[in-house]
């Protein structure tokens, strides 16, 4: 028998997981602008830093617990986690600022131009880089959470036995 606190907090790992499904796909379609296309590129980069700010809103609790107990009594692990969710914050700051002041698309569409300096492209594409290299190591270091949520909310439809042998291809790949 599940109680109402399981519940909330299974609904909670499911919502986390499909929000950071979609920001994971999202930011692997919006590498590829030649792709997409700019207007595309551009419109999913913005939405995308919608959902990045969701999602440190849905993780508040603990950003705020672990800021405040970050020079005091804190776990390893809690605190690569804190500096390496802080390189990405500034990361996709960057990128999302940057993709706006050089818009093609959409500043246009509001009446307004973008630059066509070098430097923001270069920072751009630099950062987006990057962040490939940071959401890698931020997916690996959540990789146990990321496959039981998987197994629970993607594979459960499945019977037990389909289940048992998704499971153990996804942990041979």
């Amino acid at each position: 028998m599940t109680t109402l606190a399981t519940r909330k907090k299974l609904s909670e790992t499911a919502r986390n997981l499909f929000v950071d499904l979609a920001i994971a796909a999202g930011f692997l379609i919006a590498l590829q602008p030649h792709f997409t296309g700019m207007t595309i590129h551009e419109w999913l980069g913005i939405s995308l830093g919608g959902a990045f700010l969701l999602h440190i809103l849905l993780h508040w609790r603990w950003l705020y617990a672990t800021t405040s107990r970050f020079f005091k009594k804190l776990a390893r692990q809690s605190r690569i986690n804190f500096i390496l969710n802080l390189a990405l914050l500034i990361d996709f700051t960057i990128i999302t600022l940057s993709g706006i002041l050089i818009s093609e698309e959409v500043l246009p569409l509001l009446g307004l131009e973008g630059s066509h300096d070098m430097v923001w492209k270069s920072l751009h594409t630099t950062s987006a880089d990057l962040a490939i290299w940071i959401v890698g190591l931020h997916i690996a270091l959540h990789w146990k959470w990321v496959l039981s949520a998987a197994r629970k909310y993607l594979f459960g439809w499945l019977p037990r036995r389909k289940r048992a042998s998704v499971a153990q291809t996804s942990s041979a790949a």
